[in-house]
């Protein structure tokens, strides 16, 4: 290998080496300013629709969304997969391999969305109709659906591909990506909904827009900086489907666990009135903002637990890990108190009064403590899509959202009203945190031992042995 090539491998394997703790800090602060520039501008976009003064117009947004979560669910469980596997080439020095990857994670996944986006078309009546919307305001969500679901493909390849940046340690391509969809966004939903007189189509067009935007600008910056694709070969392609699929399928399966123990919160909520939901929907605004370097952590050490993986290094696989853990301490820890200071600013800027004033109180608060607990579980997530074991972060999440809400919101609900189902809510997931921890370092000893592959052909043997896999030869 000459020198040229030497070099490229070790940029492209950036995390092999240097301070982890830069190396964490500076992942998961440019994604999370892009994770923040996307969650504000939905806010503007739902204020936007508010102020047509139109009360079926928001309400069909909310029945929308939880059909186009799914779409984005399956997006972010083929970016993590790409993601994963990419990061685990690099590490391995296979820079040739990890091209290969990406092209693959893209030909399954635009395949996918596609089949997927034409079933989730023919049926957009009977979904809305299932989930609760009726009259007018389910002919609004269908209308906004029609528009937004068959640009899933595209969404899906923007999200895979700010993946891979990330799993090339580029960090701020990847932030670069998301800001230009929000700044997209931003700019169009005014001029479509107002000016142009496009109202809730207006919307919908500015997102798909926004939608191309990421698609456009991370394919661009793969091509442009780590040379883009490999040649389309049918039999390659299915030869990494079930590898890619044992990533990408717990992946999806962990995303949509959210929203299931999500549902129960609210209908436990909606007992003590619509002051309690209201305030729980406020809760829910507040904590993307607040905790927002921890979701992004969650995405960012990904990458550099897979590379380290790759190299079989094991000892800075493990130091991510615990740096990881140690930061979600020392941010949430001043962001409590932060929030408790403004709590009264907050609660004011959303007109919020009574039971609904008094569980923003609560939140921003002592209890959100709690928050350690639920980064940790993040963390332990990432770490398992990147050691080979994806479905153990689908047997967290599930956890989390079932065993870690549903008893524990319901006895605090007994025992203490409203409050008892936001206490519920936080106390469980101290548990499932618990739980958590323990897998990760039992997989990390694992790891250690050499009893997981860290080659990215043979990690899907460690799954299914059953199989028998040709591993490709380059």
């Amino acid at each position: 290998m000459n020198t040229a090539t030497q070099n490229s491998n070790t940029e492209q394997a950036k995390f092999l080496s240097g301070s982890l703790s830069k190396h964490i800090i500076t992942m998961s602060l440019t994604s999370a300013v892009g994770f923040l520039a996307l969650f504000i501008v939905d806010v503007v976009d739902m204020l936007f629709i508010s102020m047509l003064g139109i009360d079926e117009l928001a309400a069909a947004v909310g029945f929308a969304g939880t059909i186009l979560f799914m779409t984005t669910s399956i997006s972010i469980g083929l970016g993590i997969a790409g993601g994963a596997l990419i990061a685990k080439s690099l590490g391995e020095n296979k820079p040739s391999r990890a091209t290969e990857l990406l092209t693959h994670v893209m030909i399954v996944g635009v395949i996918f969305a596609i089949i997927f986006a034409s079933l989730l078309f023919s049926q957009l009546h009977n979904l809305t109709g299932l989930i609760g919307a009726t009259g007018a305001t389910q002919e609004l969500a269908v209308s906004y659906l029609k528009i937004l679901i068959p640009t899933m493909p595209i969404l899906l390849v923007g999200v895979v591909a700010s993946a891979a940046l990330r799993s090339h340690g580029a960090a701020k391509l990847s932030m670069m990506v998301t800001l230009i969809a929000g700044i997209v966004n931003a700019v169009l939903d005014p001029i479509f909904i107002f000016v142009l007189d496009m109202g809730l189509e207006g919307a919908a067009w500015a997102s798909v827009l926004s939608r191309v935007s990421v698609a456009m600008s991370g394919l661009w910056y793969l091509i442009r900086r780590y040379g883009g694709f490999s040649g389309i070969s049918l039999i390659a392609t299915i030869k990494d489907l079930k590898p890619i699929l044992v990533i990408a399928i717990p992946a999806i399966l962990a995303n949509i666990a959210a929203p299931i123990g999500g549902a129960y919160v609210v209908k436990a909520a909606a007992e003590f009135g619509e002051a309690a939901v209201a305030g729980l929907a406020i809760i829910g605004r507040i904590t993307p903002i607040a905790f927002a370097l921890i979701f992004a952590m969650s995405g960012s050490i990904g990458p550099i637990i897979g590379q380290n993986f790759g190299a079989g290094r094991h000892d800075r696989v493990r130091k991510t890990f615990n740096i990881s853990a140690f930061l979600v301490v020392i941010y949430v820890i001043p962001m409590v108190g932060v929030m408790y200071i403004l709590r009264s600013p907050i609660a004011d800027m959303f007109n919020a009064e009574g039971i609904a004033r008094e569980l923003i109180y609560l939140f921003c608060g002592p209890l959100s403590l709690a928050w350690i607990f639920n980064g940790i579980i993040f963390i332990g997530n990432a770490s398992y899509n990147n050691l080979g074991h994806p479905f153990y972060s689908t047997w967290v999440n599930w956890g989390r959202n079932t065993l870690g809400i549903i008893p524990f919101v319901y006895l605090g609900a007994q025992y203490w009203g409203a409050a008892g189902v936001l206490i519920g809510q936080m106390a469980g997931g101290i548990f499932v945190a618990i739980a958590s921890y323990i897998l990760a370092e039992r997989l990390m000893k694992k790891a250690e031992r050499n009893q997981i592959s860290s080659d990215s052909d043979a990690a899907f043997e460690d799954h299914q042995r059953s199989y028998k896999i040709t591993h490709l030869r380059r």
